[in-house]
């Protein structure tokens, strides 16, 4: 052990691995999101974009800092500016102020008679020549970058998810972006000078990629960085002291092993869950992880107790697989009784036994609910995505027939951690949500009227139309202001639960465990033929869709409490993937049409369906952050379409049933 720890008795080297994990640190919170948003070039931009900066600074014996600040400054203005321009993509920006400003570094460079402005130290650093100075230098810029990391997490998160979503919830995109670019210039300014930009950007880009291996929450990723980086520094600069290499181009070659190793550990986690070892994912990864570490560090450490397991993440069930995406599936139903599960990601098929007499299908974010006169059956659609606010994670497991409950009459199927709500005409019966996640249908009793859970509670809503809090049990009634006369249609979204009404829509919000109900009326008196009897929206969207009887497509905006009526004649399904998206609309002759939110003109238009339309069960509309799905009766197919680009249609599902029938699950 004693060749372990020799060469951290020299000063200059304890200097520097004081300055490495220093470093790491910063790097860890500015990396994530580089990482996470896709935006290693433009970091490797920022780092070498210095160089006129600094060479300015050298040349008129100024603060290399300083110089290495505007540099920066300049650069990441150029970045927001040019980034705005829609005529070409955010990375040829980058490009071109990435060549621009080292072509102007390496000209003055050039002309200067002495060459004063070195390179190579630029690049390289010199990690061995850390000062004290330098290192509470160091300790200030990480306690700035921790500063703006935890003020700007959930401005961070939203936007590197849902652009849209950080607008909607007043969290502005623009100052989230600036205050981005913000941290990463911080990051590669406070290190430059001490380690080189190419330490720099081997810890700001390798690291927190290792470590996406390993977790999906942004906080742990960021915390296995700063490990990482910090073993990257210390065996780095063990091997350069033996091995008499550059210790900065060392430490950042060992960040980069550290990811390959990561991932090839991924591999074989899979690998190994593949073989049906049962070991749940957190214990899984730690101890892959402890293995591919112990590849690195091997002989540095003496055995000792082991680490507490990990506790198992909410929604993980024993036997699934934590995914890196969504896991997105198709549940599909034929009038005879067939029915399907598609994989969208792999595009297998799998089949069930028939379930005769169905006359519709419901889904929530897992399942797909046959529905018939008298029952409702329950298929494990083997996807599905757990959302803690600030972080997802995406599950996949095996697809599977639950079984049927004898109730029937279904129109709509809500579910929360705890309950599923069967929603009929009049009554809703609730089922045990983790009982039923676990293969078993056991039911919780039944609520008259309409209830969806929502926020711990039951929001019901009786066929008089009074609306009530209740607790998952049915007690401790609580009355809301409002009423809903003729509910018809239901819908949750991020902002309430949403109650169709005989006069417009009532939304049911919650803030701090207190319930409140807001009327969204119709701008007009509207006929029963006209009214919104189902909601249809991409799940979680606060904007939703309803078919207007032969008028057209209403649009309700929960966030803005209003409707607009999209005139465009008879439809026979209506969707939309939110806030700024397109309106799109089926018709009679099997057009599918796009319409513009604001002023209801069309956009486009696509000839989807070519055979003849069934009027007692006419397609539907499913749509997701990227497509949208149309089943296609009379072809035997699913279409999905890009809604983003003119409605192309990006791949067509070839079946062997008819799907008169369709839900999307795992969303």
């Amino acid at each position: 052990m004693e060749w372990l720890l020799a060469p951290f008795e020299v000063t200059f080297v304890q200097r520097a691995l004081w300055g490495g994990l220093l470093v790491s640190g910063i790097c860890a919170l500015a990396g994530t999101w580089v990482v996470v948003r896709g935006m290693a070039f433009l970091g490797e931009a920022m780092a070498h974009g210095l160089l006129p900066g600094v060479a300015v600074a050298t040349l008129l014996g100024g603060n290399l800092v300083l110089g290495a600040a505007l540099s920066a400054g300049a650069m990441a203005a150029g970045v927001t500016a040019l980034g705005r321009n829609t005529r070409f993509a955010a990375d040829t920006a980058i490009g071109l102020l990435f060549a621009g400003m080292l072509s102007v570094g390496v000209i003055i460079v050039s002309r200067s008679q002495s060459f004063a402005v070195d390179v190579t130290a630029l690049l390289f650093g010199d990690v061995l020549a850390i000062r004290e100075v330098d290192l509470a230098y160091l300790a200030v810029a990480l306690g700035l970058s921790l500063v703006i990391a935890v003020l700007g997490h959930r401005a961070f998160v939203a936007l590197a998810f849902d652009p849209r979503t950080a607008h909607t919830l007043g969290l502005r995109p623009r100052w989230a972006q600036a205050a981005l670019l913000g941290l990463l210039t911080l990051a590669i300014v406070a290190s430059f000078h001490v380690v080189g930009t190419l330490l720099v950007f081997g810890l700001l880009i390798a690291p927190p990629a290792a470590a996406t291996y390993w977790s999906h929450r942004i906080p742990v990723i960021m915390a296995l960085a700063v490990v990482f980086g910090g073993i990257a520094t210390f065996v780095g600069l063990l091997v350069s002291w033996y091995a008499g290499t550059a210790a900065g181009a060392t430490i950042a070659a060992i960040a980069v092993g550290l990811f390959f190793l990561s991932a090839a550990a991924a591999r074989l986690r899979i690998a190994l869950s593949a073989r049906a070892i049962r070991l749940p994912a957190p214990s899984a990864n730690a101890l892959v992880l402890l293995a591919a570490l112990s590849m690195v560090l091997v002989g540095c450490a003496a055995p000792g107790e082991p680490d507490p397991p990990a506790e198992v993440p909410h929604g993980y069930i024993e036997g699934a697989e934590e995914m890196d995406s969504v896991q997105s599936r198709l549940v599909v139903a034929g009038s005879g009784g067939e029915l399907r599960v598609i994989d969208l990601i792999t595009e297998e098929t799998t089949e069930f036994d028939r379930m005769p007499g169905i006359v519709g299908l419901a889904g929530d974010d897992r399942f797909g609910f046959p529905l018939t006169a008298d029952a409702t059956g329950v298929l494990d659609g083997g996807g599905w995505t757990v959302d803690h606010g600030d972080h997802v994670h995406y599950y996949r497991a095996a697809v599977r027939d639950i079984g049927e409950v004898p109730h029937g009459g279904v129109v709509a199927v809500h579910s929360d951690t705890a309950l599923t709500a069967l929603i009929g005409a009049s009554n809703t019966l609730l089922l045990d949500r983790a009982e039923l996640e676990s293969g078993v249908v056991a039911e919780r009793g039944s609520v008259d009227g309409l209830a969806i859970p929502y926020s711990e509670h039951l929001v019901t809503v009786s066929a008089a139309g009074r609306v009530e809090v209740r607790t998952r049990e049915g007690g401790q009634v609580t009355p809301l202001a409002g009423q809903c006369a003729a509910p018809s249609g239901t819908a949750v979204t991020r902002r309430g639960v949403v109650f169709g009404c005989a006069d417009g829509a009532l939304l049911v919000a919650a803030d701090a465990g207190r319930f409140s109900a807001t009327e969204i009326p119709y701008p007009r008196p509207v006929p029963v033929t006209e009214r919104a009897a189902r909601f249809t929206h991409r799940a979680g969207s606060t904007t939703l869709t309803a078919i207007a009887g032969e008028r057209g497509i209403w649009v309700l905006d929960i966030a803005a409490r209003s409707w607009r009526l999209i005139e465009s004649g008879p439809v026979l399904a209506a969707n939309t993937a939110g806030a700024g998206s397109s309106i799109l609309g089926l018709t009679g002759d099997g057009v599918l049409h796009a319409y513009d939110p604001g002023t209801g003109a069309e956009t486009a238009r696509a000839q989807l369906l070519s055979g003849p339309i069934a009027a007692d069960s006419p397609p539907v509309i499913e749509v997701d952050t990227n497509r949208a799905y149309v089943n296609d009766p009379a072809a035997q197919a699913i279409h999905e379409i890009d809604y983003r680009d003119n409605l192309r249609r990006a791949r067509t599902f070839a079946l062997d049933i008819t799907p008169d029938h369709m839900v999307e699950t795992g969303r």
